[in-house]
């Protein structure tokens, strides 16, 4: 049986205010992992420690999902700082989050960069290759998210973090095979989601902006929770794959 990683970013809230439809708890139901907010782009103590049980009682595998320092921007919004402090900032927030997770009695599958952190990462060899090193040393367990053939996929195989590629449902592609980075998602119909992941899946392609295929792989696909009407693509999504007969399972 074919078998493939469901992911979405939670807890990307602050205090008492919510991003996106508020829907974590039901998404929680649907994905296999969850990237979890650390505190600097969205998340707070409480909001990491809550998100942290809901995945628990659900069986759900969990991250770090750490940002750049700038809640103001939800983290899309690029800040040029030296290496050394972006993964300062990054081991920052993965020790917090670990804490956090040990009280409830769960181990960190993965990490996984946010928003414009995660496509500098893609870019940057100075700060993967520092990021990779020091996950060598402090978490060299740990699953790295990161787009199949990016600076830091090509980084961290090189340097032995396990990997694990990601197809986006909800973001457009262009024929570079980079995803279409944006401030502000727009909405999608649930089924051409749905459809589009299948066809992934199934066939390794995906339509991109210019209106040709390109050859995609992938270990995981990921379904932003702040996308507008995000449950009913996930829900859409997760109906697809169950029916193709395509196990949805975490790698812990």
């Amino acid at each position: 049986m074919q078998a493939v990683d469901l992911n979405s970013d939670m807890g990307e809230g602050f205090g008492p205010w919510t991003i996106g439809d508020g829907v974590d708890e039901q998404l929680m139901g649907l994905i296999s992992s969850a990237n979890i907010a650390t505190g600097f782009h969205a998340g707070d103590p409480s909001t990491m420690r809550k998100t942290l049980e809901r995945a628990r009682q659900q069986g759900v595998a969990v991250g770090a999902h750490p940002g750049f320092r700038d809640l103001v921007g939800f983290g899309r919004r690029h800040i040029q700082a030296p290496a050394q402090e972006l993964v300062d900032d990054m081991l920052y927030q993965l020790g917090a989050l670990r804490e956090l997770a040990a009280c409830q009695g769960l181990t960190l599958q993965h990490i996984k960069p946010h928003g414009a952190l995660y496509m500098h990462l893609a870019r940057d060899e100075q700060a993967a290759t520092l990021l990779v090193r020091s996950l060598r040393r402090v978490a060299p367990e740990l699953w790295l998210y990161c787009m199949p053939g990016s600076v830091i996929w090509q980084v961290a195989t090189a340097l032995g973090q396990p990997v694990v590629r990601e197809f986006y449902a909800d973001r457009e592609y262009d024929l570079s095979g980079s995803i279409v980075f944006t401030r502000k998602a727009r909405a999608y119909e649930p089924e051409q989601v749905a459809e589009r992941v299948l066809r992934a899946c199934q066939q390794g392609k995906v339509r991109t902006v210019e209106g040709e295929d390109l050859d995609i792989a992938f270990d995981s696909i990921c379904l932003h929770s702040d996308t507008p009407g995000a449950l009913d693509l996930t829900e859409a999504t997760r109906t697809r794959l169950d029916a193709a007969g395509i196990e949805v399972r975490a790698f812990s």
